[in-house]
């Protein structure tokens, strides 16, 4: 056991919050008391989405979606149950591409929903077109693998 702190985002405030890795599914933020992991994904617009890249030590794990999206919302709730199996060791966010264009020109996005894991700011890995939830999963936990400083 490691008493590694880590910075976490909390989801509600946006306040940065630093506590130990190894109990961070039980942390709350220090400024509004509010659970920093619930097992969902959180909705960011462009600012949310870049204060969390810069500010959370821990991996990123992006959906880039549209509610005019027939797949995008068929995968809404595999990225959901995802964030059940993937939290706290990564946070998951949810941006509009509509709501957040600047942001999709430049990532690259081609197609929607397109899926982008981030660790330190960097992207390490993306993917396009939906997938359940063990592939959503098993996908960032392969990507995370290639890369053990994450």
């Amino acid at each position: 056991m490691t008493d590694e702190k880590v910075h976490v985002v909390c989801p509600a405030c946006g306040a940065i919050n630093r506590a130990p890795r190894e109990r961070l599914a039980a942390a709350k933020c220090g400024t509004c008391h509010k659970p920093l992991f619930d097992a969902h994904p959180v909705a960011v617009d462009e600012a949310g989405f870049e204060r969390h890249l810069s500010r959370n030590d821990i991996p990123v794990l992006v959906d880039v979606w549209a509610g005019w999206c027939g797949p995008c919302r068929a995968m809404a709730p595999h990225f959901e149950r995802a964030a059940s199996a993937l939290e706290p060791g990564v946070r998951l966010l949810k941006l509009d591409a509509d709501a957040a264009q600047e942001t999709c020109a430049r990532l690259g996005v081609r197609g929607i929903p397109a899926m982008f894991l981030f660790q330190g700011g960097k992207v390490l890995a993306r993917a396009e077109g939906a997938r359940g939830a063990e592939a959503i999963v098993r996908w960032t936990q392969d990507a995370l693998a290639g890369h053990p400083q994450a």
